[in-house]
C-alpha cells in the first residue's frame, strides 16, 4: 500500500487519520509541524502528503507552495485538510 505523510498538529486529529489509513493498510509517518514535515521529505518522499492548512509557524499553505517550486517534490501528490469553512478558502 501507499506510504503517506500526515501533517497535522492537533494530536487527537492526527490519530484518527492514522487509524484509519493503517486500518486500511497504509504505511503512516505523522509530522506535527511544517520543520517535521520537512524532515521527514528530506529522508524519503511519500507517496502521498495529507496537509493541514493551520499549521503552526508556516502553514500548511505555504508549505505545499514551497514543495511545488522544488524539482524534488514538485510532483508530490498533496492534499489539503482544513477545518477552515469559508468558500473563498
Amino acid at each position: 500500500m501507499a506510504r503517506i505523510l500526515v501533517v497535522e498538529d492537533e494530536p487527537a486529529i492526527a490519530e484518527l487519520i492514522t487509524l484509519n489509513l493503517r486500518h486500511d493498510g497504509h504505511e503512516v509517518q505523522v509530522a506535527g509541524s511544517s520543520q517535521d514535515a520537512e524532515a521527514a521529505i528530506r529522508l524519503a518522499l511519500p507517496d502521498l502528503v495529507l496537509l493541514d492548512w493551520m499549521l503552526p509557524g508556516e502553514s500548511g499553505l505555504q508549505l505545499a507552495q514551497r514543495w511545488r517550486r522544488d524539482v524534488r517534490t514538485r510532483d508530490l501528490p498533496i492534499v489539503m485538510l482544513t477545518a477552515r469553512s469559508e468558500e473563498r478558502d
